[in-house]
């Protein structure tokens, strides 16, 4: 029974490991050329959806692995995982979605108030609360997803701020957001980071120049 349940888990393991990789792989193919910083234009609704979807993929599917790996015990675990992470990057479709309806190339005034705003938001009741959500046993990956969003919104508006198509900044971002999702919450470290976020933020507004890959709109 145990050699069952290491070889399901395995499995799973496995299989999400490999949409992982897939999903950066393709993402740092299909955003090669496109960053333009601040002035990153989106193209058609279509095209930035599914680039909006690997992304998510590449971006959340680390940090959740934990949680995915405690959905579904014994046999039928692969199907179940599997509509789980599905219904999971539905609610980041719909985030995306929102995204393409808002977004616009933009300055870096609004990107540097977008960042400080996201460190004001790490320091929130609101913030820890979906942060915790993040790590309690959620069957549902629809809801969960809600749950992600809320914990992670601001770190994602800094990558669209930013500059959304830009893999460094995805990376950067998407280190955060896993050890957030993967450690227990500590003001001792969780108060510094949002300081810096903000303060970083505040570099945005003051000196552009020295922030890599930020473009001025044209």
């Amino acid at each position: 029974m145990m050699n069952t349940k290491t070889a399901a888990i395995a499995a799973v393991l496995t299989m999400t490991v490999s949409i992982i990789t897939a999903s950066w792989i393709i993402s740092i193919r299909l955003m090669n050329g496109m960053d333009m910083g601040v002035a990153t234009r989106l193209g058609t609704f279509v095209s930035f959806i599914l680039m909006w979807v690997v992304m998510m993929a590449a971006m959340m599917l680390p940090g959740i692995t934990p949680s995915v790996l405690k959905i579904a015990p014994g046999s039928g675990r692969i199907r179940i995982v599997l509509a789980f992470i599905g219904s999971y990057l539905v609610v980041w479709a719909l985030f995306g979605s929102i995204v393409y309806m808002l977004y616009r190339p933009h300055g870096f005034l609004a990107a540097g108030l977008t960042v400080i705003a996201a460190g004001i938001y790490e320091l929130t009741p609101l913030k820890k609360h979906f942060r915790g959500c993040c790590c309690m046993k959620i069957n549902s990956g629809f809801i969960f997803g809600l749950y992600c969003v809320g914990s992670t919104v601001g770190l994602m508006l800094m990558q669209v701020e930013l500059g959304i198509m830009n893999l460094a900044w995805m990376l950067v971002i998407a280190v955060v957001i896993t050890a957030q999702k993967i450690l227990p919450a500590k003001a001792a470290i969780d108060i510094p980071l949002a300081l810096v976020i903000i303060g970083f933020g505040i570099l945005v507004i003051k000196t552009p120049s020295s922030v890599p890959g930020l473009i001025s709109p044209m």
